[in-house]
């Protein structure tokens, strides 16, 4: 198997015990903004701290590629921060399943963004992935709010997710965009440098917005770091698996592997929030896994 396929395997798990704590935290204690400020404010010292470390004890030969570098990842990061926010709020409408289901359109939307951004073709069977992706989506969002056929984008959990969905998309391709400018051999060097730079970005521009607009979640957030703690730990790790499998693979395909994500959420939404999944919305989510499928093996 290549090692590109386990750094997905592995970032979609870290990533959805990152959204059942964020869930958690959302649910008792902190608004959207400072549930997803807990992610960065106590990862990125740890990873600027392991970079520094491997900067200081290797010595490996590493350089940044211009300002390009930077550009990617601060609007990598902008994304990221703006569809976390969005996610924590379509989890306080639909349960955890669901939830990632709906943000799950982001393969499909880096497919997109991809041939716009970095100019990656689709193929005929990777448009027909996208259109059975669709109707899944359609079918997951049933008649909760209200609205027939297309109008059930235009509900409220179906507008955040597939908001949250475009925005991880923007997110994958530009921090693979990034990391494909760090001048190094190692893939896992190009991730760390990626990491630690974009996550420090984020910590920072996070906080001041937090500081203008809600002062007293910086504090709440400091506060809970017995559950926020762990948040910074998980997101480190798999935003670095993510990192690692974009150096090694179009962010696309690396997005779609991570789509065993799904059945990570069900087994979350079943053992540990103790949620019901309809048979609608198993559904959609099957319509959803079979256009990944076709994504990944035949597109």
């Amino acid at each position: 198997m290549e090692f590109w396929i386990v750094a997905s395997v592995a970032a979609a798990l870290f990533q959805t015990v990152r959204f059942m704590l964020q869930k958690h935290l959302a649910q008792v204690s902190l608004s959207a903004a400072g549930a997803t400020f807990a992610r960065f404010v106590y990862s990125a010292p740890i990873a600027l701290a392991i970079l520094g470390v491997v900067l200081w004890s290797a010595r490996p030969d590493v350089a940044l590629n211009g300002a390009a570098f930077w550009i990617y990842g601060a609007i990598g990061g902008v994304a990221q921060i703006t569809a976390t926010v969005c996610t924590v709020m379509l989890f306080g409408r639909r349960n955890l399943a669901v939830g990632i289901t709906f943000i799950k359109t982001e393969v499909l939307m880096t497919v997109l963004i991809g041939l716009v951004i970095l100019g990656e073709a689709v193929s005929g069977m990777g448009l027909l992935a996208i259109l059975i992706g669709i109707i899944g989506v359609l079918v997951m969002s049933g008649p909760l709010e209200g609205g027939r056929g297309w109008r059930r984008f235009l509900s409220p959990s179906a507008a955040l997710g597939l908001g949250a969905g475009a925005l991880f998309g923007v997110s994958a391709v530009c921090y693979r965009g990034a990391s494909l400018e760090v001048a190094s051999d190692a893939a896992l060097m190009r991730a760390l440098v990626t990491l630690a730079a974009t996550t420090s970005m984020q910590m920072v521009g996070m906080w001041i917005w937090l500081m203008l607009r809600e002062p007293q979640e910086v504090g709440r957030v400091l506060a809970a770091w017995k559950t926020a703690g762990f948040i910074g730990l998980t997101s480190m790790a798999g935003t670095f698996c993510w990192f690692t499998a974009f150096t090694l693979q179009n962010a696309a395909y690396v997005k779609a592997v991570g789509q065993i994500e799904l059945v990570f959420g069900v087994l979350g939404t079943v053992l540990i929030f103790r949620e019901r999944i309809s048979t609608r919305e198993y559904g959609g989510i099957a319509l959803l896994a079979v256009s990944i499928l076709i994504l990944v093996l035949l597109a």
